[in-house]
């Protein structure tokens, strides 16, 4: 199976990770390191991210 591209860039993904307390493990240990609760509140924060740039786009 092929590698999928990734939908968030590895840059967006480290602030996140920075913003939520667990970048330290992805230096240390890669992004498999992290456990699932901090990928599932990586994803949360994304999605937060994207709908309040929506909402802002929609006031236009």
């Amino acid at each position: 199976m092929g590698r999928r591209r990734g939908i968030m860039s590895v840059q967006f993904k480290e602030e996140l990770a920075k913003d939520l307390g667990f970048y330290d493990v992805v230096q240390k240990e890669g992004w498999g390191g992290i456990r699932a609760r901090d990928a599932g509140n990586m994803v949360k924060r994304a999605i937060e991210l994207a709908e309040a740039q929506l909402k802002g786009q929609g006031s236009h």
